[in-house]
């Protein structure tokens, strides 16, 4: 690639012709709970559909929402919001003045939208804003977001409001899905904070506490809790710091590099999978068992990975010290190999556990 071109147009040049997929706060959560994965940071900020390119090389994943479930929560956020957000007020339990509902269209711009919700902070701090457009600086490139709702209540603070369509059973809901959730709303608060702070007001009045709306037990009746994202807030303030510019991570791709999956004549992509893969093999990543629950390519990463300790987990991994491959650790637990200095502590670790392990298993 030239290096004189914008990191846009080399962007473009890596997805094809296809329009680009848009960042969500479920992406931005997981691009920041593994910040060091280049191959999913260069494919998210290209917009590349992760999930085609994994059908089209032979790693398709089980991801993703049911269509049963997308259906279900639409038609319970919709309800939610019928009649301007009537059952959402009855929640939050004060009267809100305005509701404003900022989708602005299929034609609106995300520019246009961005600016009408500036706008709305400005004039209308007490309205239900709808579908309210935010953005924030993602490894040097302003992606844009979409909360379900922002409300202003009596404490004087702008509340972000997630709407799941997961059950509250017996007063709990799923703890998985509560923390993803909250991580995915600290996106937001974080947006939501900075363009308050560009509409020239105050980002403290956004809290940190979050409205999560989710039906109760099996019914389409809405409860309403508020979760304390604080944690998940200083968690993502920390990982995006430590993210590189895709600038960066650009100038470390071989030149030709592409992962266009324009259509032949018969509907289905035209690239050989074969030469797919290995542009995709020559995208550093960095592999985690955490990534089946969040990324489209994780499959296909895992299998790569099958010597690393990768798979092993996080935890696993850096209590090794770095040793990338399974077989260098079993190496040294034997002690079949000298271990170099870098080495010498995680050695003595394994043959310890090794030692332990031969006294207590015949």
């Amino acid at each position: 690639m030239a290096q004189t071109s914008t990191p846009d147009a080399r962007l473009d040049r890596l997805r094809g012709p296809a329009a680009p997929r848009r960042h969500n706060a479920r992406t931005i959560a997981a691009l920041t709970g593994n910040p060091g994965c280049t191959r999913r940071a260069v494919l998210d900020g290209a917009g590349v559909d992760k999930m085609r390119v994994a059908e089209h090389i032979g790693f398709p994943g089980r991801f993703g929402q049911s269509s049963f479930a997308i259906v279900r929560g639409n038609v319970f956020e919709a309800r939610l919001k019928a009649n301007e957000g009537e059952a959402l007020v009855g929640l939050l339990g004060v009267d809100v003045p305005k509701y404003l509902d900022l989708s602005g269209g299929p034609k609106a711009s995300n520019e246009e939208r961005y600016a009408r919700t500036l706008e709305a902070l400005k004039d209308n701090p007490d309205t239900l804003l709808d579908h309210p457009m935010l953005r924030l600086e993602i490894a040097g490139r302003r992606v844009y977001l979409e909360p379900d709702l922002v409300a202003f209540q009596l404490d004087d603070k702008y509340h972000i409001v997630e709407i799941k369509s997961f059950p509250v059973i017996d007063e709990q809901a799923d703890p998985g899905k509560v923390s993803a959730a909250a991580t995915q709303a600290a996106v937001y608060v974080l947006a939501l904070r900075e363009a308050l702070a560009e509409a020239g007001r105050d980002p403290a009045t956004v809290s940190h506490d979050v409205l999560l709306v989710c039906p109760k037990d099996f019914s389409n009746q809405p409860v309403a809790s508020m979760i304390d994202v604080r944690r998940q807030l200083s968690v993502l303030r920390r990982q995006l710091s430590r993210m590189a510019r895709i600038e960066q991570l650009l100038d470390q791709l071989p030149p030709g590099l592409t992962f266009d999956l324009e259509v032949g004549d018969d509907g289905e992509p035209a690239r050989d999978p074969d030469a797919l893969t290995a542009d995709i093999e020559a995208v550093p990543a960095r592999y985690a068992p955490d990534c089946l629950a969040t990324c489209e390519l994780s499959f296909f990463c895992r299998s790569e990975a099958r010597t690393s300790t990768a798979v092993l987990g996080r935890s696993v991994r850096e209590e090794l010290g770095g040793i990338e491959d399974v077989q260098t650790v079993l190496a040294l637990a034997h002690g079949t190999i000298e271990p170099t200095p870098e080495q010498a502590e995680a050695a003595a670790m394994l043959q310890a556990a090794y030692r332990l392990r031969a006294e207590l298993v015949p």
